[in-house]
């Protein structure tokens, strides 16, 4: 069981890591640079299309490998 769930963490992270570097990026140089206030004042889009796909699956890998992680934490102690 322990073996199992060790590959499977494996290969969500391994995902998770290709899905991240996919997605674009949220805006141009010069608002990273003063710290992207658009994004405090209100001024976010909602992702569409593709970008909405690869936000959802972040989320759905993200939560996985949290629980994956703690249950092999259980499984080892």
């Amino acid at each position: 069981m322990y073996n199992i769930l060790l590959t499977i963490l494996i290969i969500i992270a391994f995902l998770l890591i290709l899905v991240v570097i996919a997605q674009p990026s949220k805006g141009n140089s010069a608002s990273n640079l003063t710290g992207g206030g658009d994004a405090m004042f209100g001024k976010k889009k909602k992702a569409r299309g593709f970008e909405a796909v690869l936000n959802r699956f972040t989320i759905i890998l993200g939560v996985a490998f949290m629980v994956i992680a703690l249950l092999l934490a259980n499984l080892s102690s």
